[in-house]
């Protein structure tokens, strides 16, 4: 019987944070799949490296989103609500259920009517820049997908920093060992959040106007529900899009590159080369072996499986010259948006904005540069950038 491959990756350590590509080669080279003693808790996870054992992982309906709220269940109350009833944090029927009112806000048709808001919004945005220098995160990539997500759910706009600030707030719980301040704030933010959602859904149920919130509270979803899903989609519908921007385009800057003719080509090669979320979890339904003859782990019922989409994005067996950032990459199974049942639903938005808010930046500044290096937020579940100055 051969041994279990084993891994003590340490997501805390800042360098690894830092640059994690070197070290995640290194760990495919050795094997596909490994398990991970001190994970959750001392339970113990299966991490799986390679392009193979992720996207299988992600298809495998043994392997699901199972909540376990976070400890001390009491104090941190509020920011479990806010995902206990969350879709993704859930399995059919009940994700079916729960997704099913917010899909056809984010079908392509739909998406394609935003566009001519996106592109005004890009433009506005160019105009109130200084080209001389500027902070592209804060001034740029941020407040756009904010703006048009916030539109979309029809929250209102005054609220657009709130929002950012909540949203970070909740997700650096997401990384390992968030600590008292962080969890402190986590709770503050989703306390807040989720009294503007209520108060926004009660408003829309005596004044219903054309916005997701208003058809959400026409549904039969419980008001739990409902501000779970709209938080949900306000800080997914623009962490992503953000980070994926940052990331990308300082890749590109470094290295003195610019778009390819056809934008939707580099977009797909920011999301792979650089993911702005490189890890997510899957909880064992059934018993299951994860990985290649050569390299298996067998995971039980209860135990997680940590996929490394970062690691499966940059996996040289799969992608050509997989650690050069190339714009016009035509073969490119990323798997930066997921797949199966929990496939990113704001996927085609996310493409769509990313493709208008790139494309304005470079008809606009055809000569950006960076001015001075960028600053890191030094996390890595959800990887970008705090502060990236430029100028043209």
């Amino acid at each position: 019987m051969p041994s279990v491959p084993t891994t003590s990756l340490d997501l805390t350590d800042p360098a690894f944070a830092g640059d994690p590509y070197p070290v995640l080669a290194a760990e495919r080279q050795r094997h596909d799949v490994a398990w991970h003693e001190g994970w959750d808790d001392g339970r113990g996870a299966a991490v799986a490296f390679s392009h193979a054992a992720v996207a299988a992982a992600q298809r495998d309906r043994r392997l699901g989103r199972v909540w376990r709220d976070r400890e001390p269940a009491d104090a941190l109350a509020p920011f479990n609500l806010l995902h206990r009833h969350q879709m993704m944090e859930n399995e059919p029927p009940e994700h079916t259920r729960l997704r099913r009112p917010v899909a056809a806000a984010f079908n392509r048709g739909h998406v394609d009517r935003l566009r001519p808001r996106v592109q005004a919004l890009a433009s506005d945005l160019l105009d109130a820049v200084d080209p001389a220098g500027f902070d592209v995160l804060a001034e740029y990539a941020e407040p756009l997908p904010v703006l048009v997500i916030a539109e979309l759910l029809g929250v209102p706009l005054r609220h657009v920093d709130d929002l950012r600030r909540w949203s970070q707030a909740i997700v650096r719980m997401y990384e390992p060992s968030p600590g008292a301040a962080v969890e402190a704030a986590a709770v503050a933010a989703a306390t807040d959040f989720a009294a503007l959602v209520r108060d926004l859904v009660a408003l829309r149920r005596r004044r219903p106007a054309e916005d997701l919130i208003s058809q959400l509270a026409d549904t039969d979803l419980s008001d739990d529900e409902i501000v779970a899903s709209v938080v949900l989609l306000l800080n997914a519908g623009h962490e992503a899009s953000v980070n994926v921007f940052g990331n990308g385009l300082v890749a590109m800057l470094r290295r003195g590159l610019a778009p390819a003719d056809d934008v939707a080509l580099t977009v797909e090669e920011m999301l792979r080369f650089d993911s702005a979320l490189q890890l997510f979890e899957r909880t064992a339904t059934e018993p299951l072996t994860l990985g290649s003859p050569s390299s298996s782990v067998e995971v039980e019922p209860g135990q997680k499986v940590v996929l490394l989409l970062g690691s499966a994005n940059r996996d040289a067996t799969v992608f050509e010259d997989a650690d050069t950032f190339d714009p016009a990459r035509k073969v490119n199974p990323h798997l930066a948006f997921g797949a199966g049942v929990h496939f990113c639903l704001g996927a085609p938005l996310a493409r769509m904005e990313l493709a208008e808010s790139v494309a304005a930046m470079w008809q606009r500044f055809p000569g950006l540069r960076l001015a001075g290096e960028p600053a890191h937020r030094g996390t890595f579940v959800l990887r970008g950038f705090r502060r990236v100055r430029v100028q043209a």
